[in-house]
């Protein structure tokens, strides 16, 4: 028993010994401790750009309403691509671009007359839904904006903003007697031409009359206002080719775009000017040699041309509803009421008509020649090769007013292309 019991301390020792040599022990590794890597945070999302393609705007309405709309959106940016301010060359500028299917502009302005062409063409994509969405009616928008762009019953456009041409008048200068007489608008263009040599040259004046007789659509807009809407277009070209034989014009009146017209106005350098609503948000600023104060306004003798811009989205967007969302911004109450304030621009959202704030920005609203004018607006030839009429028009319009062509002949051009 005693030599079991020493056997078994003697094993106990020998594997105490064994566990506890070096061999025993787990080999050291070279490897380095595992470090964890710090995890980068998701970059943010960057907003979807959506570009806007419109003309120059002299105002700062433009900007304010881009500002506005990319500080309230979370999802998309909008960025300008200004075109140019002569109508003609913004339509063909468009039509290259829309004609071959690029997405390139996202939401497109334009003029009154061209909605029809671009929706037959299938450049611009029906926005009923976008109004059902909103709870929106086209009546909540003003009437010929929304006419203009309706083809095939539907809709395809909302107001940018309302047009039509009137006078601008130094009221500084013309007698309160004639005021009255211009701003009720009873007068005839043989009345204003004896206005306009009466007040020639008065407060460091340089010319009496200011409008747009350039070779482009502006100049078929004043053709149909001097033609008392094509109701006589004899009489109506001689009146232009008088005031520029005695003077009444600038010299270069027939280089002269909405652009040259303000800034003769603005500057001082006329005492009455042909032009749009928007020169008044020009006014409204303070920055320019004439001030609003010195301003008032009355209808043309043969009725002012509707006019105004509208907005569509392009058909083959790449981000449709960005573009809708803008095109909602723009032309809902929000961007509406930046554009009447800061632009001075005719509300197209119809209640903003009755907005304290809107009537208290914009004295045309609640001027009495103003109104006049408003109820005595003509329309340019409704045709469906509008484009092709008007560049007629233009054409043997500006031939007479250069002197490179007889009254007869422009008369009968403006005829055939007003008959096809």
């Amino acid at each position: 028993m005693k030599k079991f019991l020493y056997a078994l301390l003697i094993g106990v020792l020998v594997v105490g010994l064994i566990a506890c040599s070096p061999a025993a022990v787990e080999p050291e590794t070279s490897e380095e401790p595992a470090v964890e890597t710090p995890v980068e945070p998701e970059p943010s999302a960057e907003k979807t750009l959506i570009n806007f393609a419109v003309q120059a705007d002299s105002t700062p309405a433009l900007d304010k309403i881009i500002e506005a709309f990319n500080n309230q959106s979370e999802m998309y940016k909008v960025e300008a691509t200004i075109m140019t301010n002569d109508s003609g060359q913004m339509h063909d500028q468009l039509l290259n671009s829309l004609s071959s299917k690029s997405g390139e502009y996202d939401v497109i302005s334009m003029d009154v007359v061209w909605a029809g062409e671009f929706a037959s063409a299938g450049y611009i994509q029906p926005i009923d839904k976008l109004l059902m969405d909103n709870n929106w009616k086209p009546t909540d928008f003003n009437a010929g904006s929304m006419d203009s762009g309706k083809y095939k019953g539907k809709n395809y456009v909302l107001p940018y903003f309302p047009d039509l041409g009137f006078i601008y008048f130094r009221s500084d200068i013309v007698s309160a007697e004639d005021a009255v007489i211009l701003k009720s608008g009873e007068y005839t263009f043989d009345d204003f031409i004896s206005m306009a040599e009466k007040y020639k040259g008065q407060n460091g004046t340089q010319f009496a009359y200011a409008y747009q007789s350039k070779q482009y659509e502006g100049l078929t807009v004043n053709v149909n206002e001097f033609t008392s809407n094509w109701t006589d277009i004899q009489g109506g070209l001689n009146y232009m080719k008088s005031m520029m034989d005695k003077g009444i014009t600038p010299p270069d009146i027939l280089n002269y775009t909405e652009g040259e017209t303000a800034n003769a106005l603005i500057n001082g350098d006329t005492v009455f000017a042909r032009n749009w609503p928007y020169v008044n948000g020009m006014l409204q600023s303070g920055d320019y040699d004439v001030k609003i104060e010195q301003i008032d306004y009355a209808p043309l003798p043969g009725g002012g041309s509707v006019g105004g811009w509208i907005l569509g989205i392009n058909a083959n967007s790449k981000s449709t509803e960005g573009a809708e969302e803008f095109l909602k911004f723009i032309a809902g109450p929000e961007g509406q009421k930046i554009n009447a304030i800061d632009g001075g621009y005719l509300p197209g959202f119809n209640a903003l008509l009755e907005d304290a704030d809107v009537l208290a920005s914009n004295k045309l609203l609640t001027n009495e020649g103003f109104q006049n004018a408003l109820s005595n607006t003509i329309s340019r030839p409704v045709v469906p090769n509008y484009s092709e009429v008007s560049d007629k028009i233009q054409i043997s319009a500006h031939e007479f007013l250069s002197g490179n062509g007889t009254i007869e002949d422009a008369v009968s051009g403006i005829e055939e292309a007003l008959s096809e």
